[in-house]
Formats: C-alpha cells, structure tokens, sequence
C-alpha cells in the first residue's frame, strides 16, 4: 500500500513538473524565433532606400524600448546602428529617455555597453526642456510602482534612479530649469509628495508594530533575569543552579535577548521620531528598518531558547515527556516570525544593499 501511495505521489510530482518544463521551453523557443523574425524583417528593410524603411525600424525600435523589450533594441541597432539616436516625434525623446521615463532598466542600462558616444546623450533635452534629471523628477507609472513592495521602497527606488540619472547630466545641467521653469529637485519634490507622505505611514505603522512586540520581549526578559529557574539561596543569593551549564545557557541567552530587543525597541523610535526628508528614504531609514528587524528576530530566538532551558532545568526531573512538544512548539515563534517578516527584511536589504539594477550586464559593446 505505501508503495502504491509512493508511486502515486511521484506520478502527481511528474504530471505537474512535466508541464511546467515544456512551457518554459515553448517560451523560450518562442522567444528565439522572434529575434529570428526581427532580423529576418530587419534584412528585408536593408533592401529598401532609406526614406521608407528608416521609419519603421525606427518607430519599431522606440516602441521595443517603451515596452522594456531590450533585445530587439539590441537586434535594431546591430542592423541600423544610426538608429540609436532616433527620437519621438511628439517629445523628442531618445530610447534613453524612453527608458528613464518608463522606468525601464533593461533598456537604460545599454548606455553602459556604448562607448565614448554615449556623452552626446548627457545633456539632451526632450520638447519640455527636460533632461534626464527632469525625467526622472516625474512619477514612475502605476506598474512600475507597484514591482516594489511597500511605498517606502518605492520612494526609495525613484530616489536611486533619481541618484543614478544625476551621474550622467553635467554638474551645471543638476540645477537646469526646463520649460516650466523648475529644476529637477522642484519637479521630483512636487510630483512625489504624495507617495512621501505614504512611504512615511507605511514606515511609522511598520515601527510602532515591531516596537510594540520590542518592548515586550525586554520587560519579560528583564523580568526573567531576577526569576531564575530553580530560585535563589537564601543566605547567599546565589542561584541554586548556578553550576549547571543549561543554567548558563538561559543566563547567555536572556541577556542577548534583552540586549537585541533594546537595540531594536531604540531603532524603531528613531524610525518614529525621524524627521523623514526625502533623502533619507535612500539608506537612512531602510538601514534602520534592517538593523530593527534583525535585533528584534535575535531577541525572539534568544528569548525562546531562555525559556526553553528554563523548562527543561525546572522539570527535567519529573516529566521528559513534555520537553519535546514544549521544544518544538518554542520553535513556533521563531518560525513566524521568519515567514511573516522574512521577506520584507530581504527585500529591504536587497533593495539597500544589493547589486542594483544600473550597470554593465555584459561584457558586449553596443555602439
């Protein structure tokens, strides 16, 4: 019977993998064919003067870059690599600027595989008189927004490429008026008030939970430290335990949980009492956001190991039998924490502290 079950478990395993596979392969043949008929269009085009197939690589071009699909922008330009510096007829935008305005990494980042003659595009300005600066100063659309997690990280993923469109435009260009007469900090300021102010409540609700559930884990193990297991002497003070490693383990263990959930109860109300420029959505307040949640994760896992050696040294004499569910259910907390908080402090950290989604992704030469 369990050898029926077993073959039966690796058959729903198989017929639900098995789909799975030939998708992601059909997609990628799918993928591969496509770039197959863009070449093949793009050599049709070769044969016919240049009036007539120039704008309709071109438009095919700007409209691949709008859409954040950078390998037929690849394939354009290898065939018409004039067609780099074609612009939209309406904003006189170039891909670059399409890029920075949709917010479309991908395509931005093929400036970095250009050589020296991706200086012409510094300090170009689209119909509004808007440089890269100005660009990026407007809102991200709604679904570029929404790929980040939480409004805070969204300010702060405009804020970088904010950060990274002022390494490209001249120093004098970062206090440029466009045509309504703001500069980029003016524009960035007014148009992302809003989502500041949401990135502010989200960081404030997100603080005063965890201190919350800080402060908690400090008074019970603040408290614990003069209840020790076992009690005290009465004529020494000295705790009746006191030799016994398991006592020394509560003792260790209670002591850095009161240290971690003090570190994280201070940095959250630094997070609650921050004056929260938009400036400080880049580092400052996501790296204390990161160092709050990792103090208060120590502090859970600590305080559960205090408590767990605390039991086992109290009733270790009269029942082993309860000592096992009472370990597996300490772990309850810990891995709930994990799961439910686990995920915001990857995404903080990576989005903080990772690689960053600007940069050469190869080592090929565009143009």
């Amino acid at each position: 019977m369990d050898q029926v079950t077993k073959k039966f478990d690796w058959f729903n395993i198989i017929s639900f993998v098995v789909p799975e596979v030939k998708s992601i392969k059909k997609k990628k043949v799918m993928h591969r064919q496509t770039l197959e008929l863009v070449k093949c269009l793009c050599r049709a085009l070769e044969s016919l003067p240049s009036s007539d197939a120039s704008p309709v690589y071109q438009s095919a071009m700007l409209k691949a870059a709008e859409e954040g699909i950078h390998e037929v922008v690849e394939v354009i330009i290898e065939m018409f690599p004039n067609t780099i510096y074609a612009e939209e007829s309406k904003t006189e935008c170039t891909i670059f600027h399409i890029a920075a305005r949709e917010r479309v990494e991908n395509i931005f980042n093929l400036i970095y595989h250009m050589n020296e003659r991706k200086q012409y595009f510094y300090d170009m300005t689209d119909s509004s008189g808007n440089n890269f600066m100005h660009i990026c100063g407007e809102l991200a659309p709604p679904h570029k927004l929404n790929l980040v997690s939480g409004a805070a990280l969204q300010m702060q993923r405009e804020l970088q490429w904010s950060k990274e469109m002022e390494n490209f435009v001249n120093p004098s260009r970062r206090t440029w008026f466009n045509n309504d007469r703001k500069t980029p900090q003016m524009l960035f300021s007014e148009k992302h008030q809003e989502l500041k102010s949401q990135g502010e409540k989200w960081m404030k609700d997100t603080a005063t939970s965890c201190t919350i559930a800080a402060a908690l884990i400090a008074t019970v193990v603040f408290a614990a430290a003069f209840t020790v297991p076992g009690g005290l002497h009465s004529d020494t003070g000295v705790p009746i335990f006191v030799r016994k490693n398991l006592f020394v383990l509560f003792a260790i263990s209670d002591s850095v949980s009161l240290f971690t959930s003090t570190t994280s109860l201070l940095m959250f109300l630094s997070i609650l009492t921050s004056r929260y420029a938009e400036q400080d959505f880049l580092y400052l307040l996501p790296t204390r956001l990161c160092i709050g949640l990792l103090t208060l994760f120590t502090s859970i896992t600590f305080m559960m190991v205090a408590f767990s050696a605390a039991i086992y040294i109290t009733l270790k004499e009269k029942s082993n039998l309860f000592l096992v569910p009472m370990t597996v259910l300490a772990c309850l907390p810990v891995t709930s924490f994990a799961l439910l908080q686990f995920p915001l402090l990857i995404d903080v950290m990576y989005s903080t502290y990772g690689p960053g989604i600007f940069g050469k992704k190869s080592d090929r030469t565009l143009y």
